[in-house]
């Protein structure tokens, strides 16, 4: 993280070139207060697309039974064989391309409640995921010239570090206000969006440090609406890479065939034709399920969830709703849980986020009572607490609405820890391994370069502090 402010300053120097075209002038020496702060924006939000959406989401759903994989690259990391070069691309991308430039932001533009308000709820979870899959991570003394070897942080530090910068972030919105704002390819300036996307990052963390009650307050300030997500859009420009659904770049390129979701744990769950899926009378999931399938061997068959002009999952309201059912049920009870549960499934009954492609296939999410999760009910035939049985089908429908994200990982290691018995059961990938992943590996350039980094690196298997 040594060389982090340089190649910052080569990236804006770079973007800035037009700025003294025809003037004989060097670039370079431009100062800081001639850099315009909205203009390392939309940099800043691509790198965090790549850091949400990217080569470790996938490897986070190989990991948490979301995909599969069936050959080269991707099949060796599937067996549990992921070195620290696979989060090389993904640290550049936190600590070069998104932190100095939101940093920046926030230095720069201060007094403009409305960027420096976007660039804390970015800051905050662009961080959030980086300390999410790995742990203890450098944050505090990150991109500061006076800490070449920043420490690692606690991921519980950080965690509660995000929530109160995201409170600063939610207070600069809310007195900036809105306005267009072409540079944030994300809301265009509507900083009501972003105070919505911000608590709904706050309840994430809390569920994260298991502090469910302060994780349903949040949610209830969170994405209320589908229409609101914050999301990665594809542009989708013609011969241009980069610019489609980055799963659907990959079926694209060199990766055909390498991975896929046929096979996968997660389509056992939702196949209709799979006995241990969790279709039934109140439950038809074809339409999700034929959404969510890929075809490995040619980018152009798919046409659902990993469509090449498919929009991915950032922060959104199907994260928001799943965690008032969750933090509902565990900090207010049973009936909170179900009725939120229940407010969800009327969301899907209408289609929920399905795209046309799929809208005439069936589906069916009829409303649940808790008859259904009595001993014997069609959410309980195990015989289970009914209660229990009600905690698992909201942990169940949460795993299968996570899809594209990092977040089933997040919530099957949270999960591990006290709920295991009524947790989606994700299988081992390799039998012979002693236990599920736990996290995932620094950066080799981080480990070669920090002084303050872990040696040796902690393993895929180690748990994160939130999860001890």
């Amino acid at each position: 993280m040594k060389k982090i402010l340089l190649f910052f300053l080569i990236i804006v120097f770079m973007g800035c070139e037009e700025l003294v075209d025809g003037v004989d002038k060097n670039p370079n020496s431009l100062t800081a207060d001639q850099i315009v702060p909205s203009s390392v924006l939309p940099g800043a939000q691509v790198a965090n697309i790549l850091v949400q959406s990217g080569h470790l989401m996938r490897i986070s759903g190989l990991y948490s039974g979301q995909f599969i994989a069936y050959q080269s690259l991707y099949l060796n990391i599937y067996s549990y064989n992921l070195t620290a070069e696979e989060s090389i691309s993904t640290w550049e991308r936190a600590y070069v391309n998104a932190l100095p430039q939101l940093r920046f932001i926030q230095e720069q533009a201060a007094g403009d409640g409305l960027l420096t308000g976007i660039a804390k709820v970015l800051e905050a979870n662009l961080m959030g995921t980086i300390a999410s899959y790995h742990g203890n991570v450098p944050y505090s003394q990150a991109v500061n010239t006076e800490f070449p070897d920043p420490v690692f942080d606690s991921q519980v530090g950080v965690f509660n570090s995000l929530i109160t910068l995201l409170d600063s972030g939610i207070s600069d919105l809310n007195s900036g206000g809105s306005r267009s704002l072409s540079e944030d390819i994300y809301f265009g300036g509507d900083a009501a969006k972003w105070v919505a996307a911000a608590n709904t990052l706050k309840a994430r963390f809390y569920m994260y440090l298991r502090d469910y009650s302060s994780a349903y307050s949040a949610a209830q300030n969170g994405i209320a609406d589908a229409a609101n997500d914050l999301l990665y859009v594809p542009t989708g420009e013609a011969g241009v890479a980069g610019t489609k659904n980055t799963f659907w770049e990959i079926i694209n390129g060199s990766r055909a065939g390498d991975m896929g979701h046929s096979g996968s744990f997660m389509e056992s769950l939702i196949d209709p034709n799979n006995a241990d899926s969790r279709n039934h009378a109140k439950t038809d999931e074809t339409a999700r399920a034929n959404y969510y399938a890929i075809d490995e061997t040619s980018a152009a068959a798919n046409m659902g969830a990993i469509n090449e002009n498919e929009p991915m999952p950032i922060v959104t309201f199907r994260e928001n709703h799943m965690i008032l059912a969750e933090a509902g049920f565990r900090s207010q009870g049973a009936t909170v849980g179900l009725q939120r549960l229940n407010e969800f499934r009327a969301y899907l009954s209408g289609g929920g986020w399905i795209n046309s492609n799929f809208s005439s296939d069936p589906l069916t999410y009829e409303a649940f009572s808790m008859d259904d999760f009595a001993n014997g009910g069609i959410e309980n035939p195990d015989g289970i607490d009914p209660d229990r049985a009600l905690l698992r089908e909201i942990m169940e429908e949460k795993y299968v609405s996570g899809y594209m994200s990092f977040l089933p990982f997040d919530d099957i290691r949270r999960w591990r820890k006290g709920d295991s018995d009524i947790a989606p059961a994700v299988p081992r990938n390799t039998p012979t391994a002693n236990a599920l992943p736990e996290r995932l590996p620094y950066s080799s350039n981080e480990l070669t370069s920090n002084a303050n980094a872990p040696n040796p690196e902690p393993g895929i298997f180690a748990k994160t502090e939130v999860n001890q």
